[in-house]
């Protein structure tokens, strides 16, 4: 590089230090030039600090609105999905008040357990397998043991109460009996 060139970031003459006269003093008028120059940019700094102050509290209310909204309709989808369940028990309420035909309640409750099952799905919740499966002490809680000679050992013989798995998250296990082996 020659004596001409300057490099990015390097200071400029004008940057650098007043000089000095023979006797080793700085004129008064580089000083006060100097002390201006100083002055302008630490007021470039504190307004780049003031808005940078500005910028972060903004962030932080932004994110505090999110928070709370997220808190206020978090549930909005699960309620969506749950309304239709609703609407079929009040109609299937009302048509038991009204019918002596076991048959049709018989099927209208299989279709509104088909509707809450496919509401629950939509929000994520899935059922814990149950009979036939291996028992999974992460997803089943064994209530007893009974000896099986149609089963395998360590099977699900039955599900006393279902378990719910909800984003692959264990909401509820399963209370299951499982298989053993005749000793």
């Amino acid at each position: 590089m020659t004596k001409h060139e300057q490099s990015p970031g390097e200071p400029t003459a004008s940057d650098a230090a007043p000089s000095t006269d023979p006797a080793g003093t700085a004129s008064h008028e580089e000083l006060q030039a100097e002390i201006e120059r100083l002055r302008t940019e630490a007021d470039r700094c504190r307004d780049d600090m003031l808005r940078a102050r500005a910028e972060v509290d903004n962030i932080r209310k932004r994110a505090a609105r999110d928070v709370e909204a997220a808190h206020k309709f978090g549930l909005e989808k699960l309620v969506e999905a749950l309304l239709p369940v609703k609407d079929s028990f009040d109609l299937g309420y009302d048509a038991a008040l009204n019918t002596k035909d076991i048959k049709s309640l018989q099927d209208g409750m299989a279709l509104t357990v088909q509707l809450f099952d496919t509401a629950l799905a939509k929000v994520g919740v899935t059922p814990v397998d149950g009979v036939g499966s291996r028992f999974n002490p992460e997803h089943h809680q064994a209530v007893t043991m009974e000896i099986s000679t149609t089963a395998e050992p360590g099977t699900v013989l039955r599900v006393f109460q279902k378990g719910y798995v909800l984003n692959d998250r264990l909401v509820r296990p399963a209370m299951v009996v499982v298989a053993k082996a005749a000793d």
